[in-house]
């Protein structure tokens, strides 16, 4: 088998798997902060948090309430997507006129006190969560083996990926939405009701991190910090992807995944902050982002 600059070819296919893995999750939580931004124009700190809470509510629904993982995968998403709703309907919706400054400063707080609950309640150490029996077991591919689940992550990601962009771009509703980014005045005038799109678009971005959530608990322990740790890579990624940019959200989550998975083989030292290297480089060369639209 050959070797890759003295790589093992498991080794290097090993870390472009966890890359993949890493970003699904980059993919899915940096679409639905960018589907919040750029249709909301708000910057939800709270994100992180909403991913934890997905994947605390599938723990709970399986500890608790017996429910398993497929149940969960609906149910926790529509949970933590309602609390969203009730967020933007109590506290976003009120500062909505004013500087992005204020909704970021509010969903920060609000994010800690999220995580402040579920660390008394739980503690600080993670919560194992099986994975089901369809998806255990895994591929022997001759040169790496590849776990059922993680395949499933990829597919799972790319799939709900795939469905929002086409929802948001190709779909009358999407239209809607963006008509009421653009001229929410306007939008109002043709008789559609904008502050209910506002609320359900904020619940619907809320729900993918909750999806992510349910997909990471098998893999990584569920506990009240995982958000918090994972929160600022993804805004890095959306950043670089630029702003609310859709597409640019889906396409940068999953190369800089890979990107990080190759660091980790060739220069270990720097999968840390590869990802905030290329951001810098990014916004040197385009401030907007790859993908996003100069102002």
């Amino acid at each position: 088998m050959f070797e890759l600059l003295g790589i093992p070819p498991q080794a290097l296919f090993g870390q472009l798997l966890l890359g993949l893995i890493n970003g699904s999750f980059y993919a899915i939580l940096s679409l639905g902060l960018a589907v919040i931004f750029g249709l909301l124009n708000i910057i939800n700190f709270t994100h992180g948090a909403q991913y934890m809470m997905g994947a605390f509510v599938a723990w709970m629904c399986l500890n608790y309430l017996g429910v398993n993982y497929w149940a969960a995968l609906l149910l926790a998403p529509v949970i933590v997507g309602f609390t969203g709703v009730v967020i933007e309907r109590l506290f976003l919706s009120r500062i909505a006129h004013l500087d992005h400054l204020y909704g970021l400063l509010l969903t920060f707080g609000l994010a800690l006190i999220i995580q402040g609950l579920f660390r008394n309640q739980y503690g600080s150490s993670g919560l194992p969560y099986q994975i089901p029996d369809a998806l255990r077991g895994g591929y022997n591919l001759g040169f790496m083996f590849l776990p059922t689940y993680r395949a499933w992550v990829v597919v799972a990601s790319i799939a709900v990926c795939l469905a929002t962009w086409f929802m948001i771009e190709k779909t009358k509703l999407g239209a809607y939405l963006r008509a009421a980014t653009e001229n929410a005045t306007l939008t109002q005038a043709f008789g559609i009701n904008v502050p209910l799109l506002v609320t359900l678009t904020y619940g619907f971005g809320v729900a993918l991190a909750a999806f992510a959530g349910v997909l990471a608990a098998p893999i990584y322990s569920v506990n009240p910090n995982m958000g918090a740790d994972l929160i600022i890579v993804v805004f890095a990624v959306v950043v670089i992807g630029g702003m609310g940019s859709i597409m640019g959200a889906i396409v940068t989550g999953f190369s800089l995944g890979l990107v990080e998975g190759l660091t980790k083989v060739f220069y270990p030292e720097a999968s840390a902050t590869v990802i905030f290297i290329i951001m810098v480089l990014v916004l040197l060369v385009k401030p907007a982002g790859l993908f996003g639209r100069a102002a």
